[in-house]
């Protein structure tokens, strides 16, 4: 296992249209990106509708779905930390310089 996420999803956000009927149940797509960089409410975690190749050639914008954050790793995914601006700017500001 390389990581646990915890995602909150907008169930009013999710188009009907694109349900899916199973066999045991209904289903629906999604894509989940984890970025690199947390944003600043500590989350790296997003979730869009899955879109099919005709909408992504034609640029189609993606629906957003919800956010989270990776809260555990085994070190092969970036764990989310919250960051406040002040911190950022304070790293930021104390930048070693060789000169």
């Amino acid at each position: 296992m390389g990581s646990l996420v915890n995602l909150s999803i907008n169930l009013e956000s999710l188009p009907k249209e694109k349900f899916v009927k199973g066999k045991k149940g209904v289903y629906y797509n999604f894509t989940i990106s984890i970025n690199d960089e947390t944003n600043q409410y500590g989350q790296n975690v997003s979730a869009f509708d899955s879109q099919t190749k005709e909408e992504r050639e034609a640029k189609k914008p993606k629906n957003y779905l919800g956010n989270g954050q990776v809260v555990w790793t085994d070190g092969s995914c970036v764990k989310a930390e919250y960051q406040d601006k002040q911190q950022t700017q304070e790293k930021e500001n104390n930048v070693d310089l060789p000169f």
